[in-house]
């Protein structure tokens, strides 16, 4: 099994396969094909991780007000000084923004028509938001935020893998571009 930095309830192998025949009747569509329904695929695939990145920020953002709501400092709660005010709007703005793209993605593939760019676009948002909000949630709770006694830490270290599966996100650029300049 790789050892990877997060993601470790999900056991990654590699799988190899050499000389594998496959018979007609089992091939998911016609010999040849195996790519462009694979990538295909990938459309659905980044909702549902923009979906899951907009949670985990959510998360974040949950025990960043938590905590600064409760954390006293200078006689008062962290969470009365602008500075910190100001970081968690920011955060919840970017919450806000990954749920929006991720639904609009959802809703027209729930319609039946295209989404691809749409889910690109949603991963894109909602990943690089979810990577954002957490780093600021380890910020907001300080040193205990480097700590494993709370799950800031853990949160960003899961925030990463999602700018990275189904497609990194300069690949997502490159997806929106070419749908864009079509």
């Amino acid at each position: 099994p790789e050892k990877k930095m997060g993601l470790h309830c999900d056991t990654v192998r590699e799988v190899l396969y050499d000389d594998v025949r496959v018979d007609a009747d089992r091939r998911i569509g016609a010999e040849g094909q195996g790519m462009a329904i694979a990538l295909s695929a990938l459309d659905a695939g980044r909702l549902g991780i923009a979906a899951a990145a907009t949670g985990l920020a959510q998360g974040a953002l949950d025990l960043a007000v938590g905590y600064a709501r409760e954390r006293q400092q200078f006689g008062r709660a962290i969470g009365e000084f602008q500075g910190l005010q100001f970081l968690v709007a920011d955060m919840e703005a970017a919450v806000t923004s990954a749920r929006a793209t991720y639904l609009h993605a959802a809703r027209l593939k729930d319609a039946g028509r295209g989404f691809g760019r749409e889910a690109a676009v949603a991963k894109l948002v909602a990943t690089d938001a979810a990577m954002r909000v957490t780093t600021d949630a380890v910020q907001v709770l300080g040193g205990a935020g480097y700590t494993q006694d709370f799950p800031a830490e853990r949160f960003m270290r899961e925030a990463k893998v999602t700018q990275i599966f189904e497609g990194t996100n300069q690949i997502q650029r490159l997806v929106i571009g070419r749908h864009l300049l079509r």
